[in-house]
């Protein structure tokens, strides 16, 4: 058998769906192997988009997603994304070529060690040196990509191996059961809640599993503690629920951190420091203790450090912790005034209808023309903020945003990948202008691909997150500032169907337009942000915590 053909057969016996790539001549063996697979090529048009299709999709089936590139610039364009899906806890396997490995007539050129490359952005690179090792290095790559925490992973296929023969077979795929937390343990955290007077729940990105759901909710429903979520910890308990809160898209001064002020215990379930913290611990004694609950010890740092750690599967850990609670005392009142609170503070503009239109209303618009499976995809930017903090997620993974690398150019490529894993489902990209040009090519392979997907781009010609950071630092307005293209005339020469609307009226009526429409879809949408320093900076440093 061609080693080609093997390294097919192996990704197929892996269940791979989908091949997200941006091929070179060093993968042309591969690519003939792939035409007799069932595997789908989706063939995209920079190998960044690619490498956040592959995330994304890893992200919501919790299966690696594939990407592929050739050597050199192809493989230090999937950089981006392979730190994105590592630092976010996104199965990936990046699949890059290389010039042949035992003899070469072309010196140097385009040859860089692209594995050591890949070290510190990865959980495990590798170079096949041999075809009678392509099955067992898959295997080991979808191992490790699986294993909690999800990351990426990377195989580099030179030329030369690709072509020669091999007789190896495939592995059969085996995942073995995550261990469970020691009992001891289970039993000190609830006695620690027991003595709890004002204890909140915390959930983070590693909760953004399937059973980890069902058992929060029901450890919520039976205890009745009130919960808070990191930004991607959004949805993992419908938060319609009447103990939420809200969501931590700040780490300090925000209204939501008045409870986190006044709670004595913080039960921390999926969260570590590679997410942007949703809360500062303080050194001194007498501060409030933290409970760490996830897949993995805590990595200690200055800004987290709990006195107690739950390691096992998440799930277990808590129907276990759930069943060892006895009757509590909580004072729950104040809680119930800073959700009231919070509710009024984020709900203020919901039917502001000036036009350029403010981002709080954009998200009230949005979800209220959403059901409760559709999804959202977001770039990365200030409005990132806003729907963080004022977007409801009434499941997992109905809002797709990254706080871990925190990368721009995300969007378009997310709401791609996510409209081929869920079909029957809205998939809405909300893109700030910056970031949708990192990857704005992205739409002919879309259109290509026949996605049905809307694509709202806020349009303030700036990059406005930074130009809000400047500001609160007390710095002139200087440096940020550019120029669009007209985003329809340039969706309209993809293919794509484009609006402009002016009006607050214009925009649901166009929106409502494009959820009902086939194919791609572009709304050029101004955006007013002035209102950014005075809520989220003004504001919440004023702010009296609470009553």
């Amino acid at each position: 058998m061609k080693a080609s053909d093997l390294f097919v057969k192996a990704l197929e016996n892996e269940g791979v769906e989908y091949i997200f790539a941006v091929p070179g001549e060093e993968n042309l063996d591969l690519l003939e192997s792939l035409k007799k697979s069932n595997i789908q090529l989706i063939l995209n048009r920079h190998e960044q988009g690619a490498g956040f299709m592959a995330a994304t999709y890893g992200r919501l089936t919790g299966k690696p997603g594939v990407c592929m590139a050739t050597l050199g610039p192809g493989a230090t364009n999937l950089v981006t994304a392979a730190a994105y899906a590592n630092l976010g806890g996104m199965p990936m396997l990046m699949i890059t070529g290389q010039k042949p490995i035992k003899s070469s007539k072309q010196g140097r050129f385009q040859i860089l060690d692209v594995v050591d490359m890949m070290k510190p952005v990865t959980k495990y690179t590798k170079q096949i040196v041999d075809g009678a090792r392509i099955s067992s290095s898959i295997r080991e790559a979808f191992r490790v990509a699986r294993e909690e925490r999800p990351g990426a992973v990377h195989l580099e296929l030179p030329e030369d191996i690709a072509a020669e023969m091999t007789g190896e077979q495939v592995y059969i795929p085996n995942y073995p059961e995550r261990p469970e937390a020691n009992k001891s343990v289970i039993a000190s955290a609830a006695k620690m809640l027991s003595k709890a007077k004002m204890p909140l729940l915390l959930i983070g990105a590693g909760a953004n599993r399937n059973r980890i759901s069902k058992a929060l909710t029901d450890f919520v429903d039976k205890t009745g503690i009130w919960f808070f979520n990191t930004q991607m910890g959004k949805g993992v308990i419908d938060e319609r629920h009447s103990r939420f809160l809200g969501t931590a898209a700040l780490s300090k001064d925000d209204f939501l951190h008045c409870a986190i002020e006044r709670a004595d215990l913080i039960l921390n379930v999926g969260h570590d420091v590679i997410e942007k913290p949703p809360f500062f611990m303080e050194k001194e004694e007498g501060g409030k203790q933290v409970i760490h609950i996830n897949n993995f010890a805590a990595e200690v740092d200055e800004v987290y450090f709990p006195q107690l750690e739950i390691v096992g599967d998440i799930a277990s850990s808590i129907e276990s912790l759930g069943n060892a609670c006895e009757n509590n005392n909580w004072e729950c009142s104040y809680y119930e005034r800073v959700k009231e609170e919070i509710e009024s503070h984020l709900s203020k503009y919901f039917d502001d209808t000036r036009f350029p239109m403010l981002p709080q209303r954009l998200v009230n618009i949005v979800r209220n023309n959403l059901s409760d499976k559709d999804i959202v995809t977001l770039d990365n930017g200030v409005y990132k903020i806003w729907f963080a903090r004022n977007y409801k997620a009434y499941g997992s993974n109905r809002l797709l945003l990254d706080n871990a690398l925190a990368t721009m150019g995300a969007g378009l490529p997310s709401a791609m990948a996510a409209k081929l894993v869920k079909p029957e489902r809205n998939v809405v990209a909300i893109c700030g202008d910056g970031g949708f040009m990192m990857n704005s090519q992205e739409l002919e392979t879309a259109i290509r691909e026949k996605l049905d997907i809307t694509v709202i781009v806020l349009n303030d010609n700036s990059y406005g997150m930074i130009k809000w950071k400047q500001s609160a630092m007390g710095f002139e307005n200087w440096g940020l500032d550019y120029n669009n293209p007209d985003f329809v005339k340039y969706a309209e020469s993809y293919g794509a169907t484009a609006y402009r609307p002016n009006s607050d009226e214009e925009f649901i009526e166009v929106f409502k337009k494009s959820l009902s429409e086939k194919g791609v879809k572009l709304i050029d949408l101004n955006i007013d942000y002035s209102l950014n320093h005075k809520i989220l900076n003004v504001l919440l440093k004023e702010k009296s915590c609470l009553i």
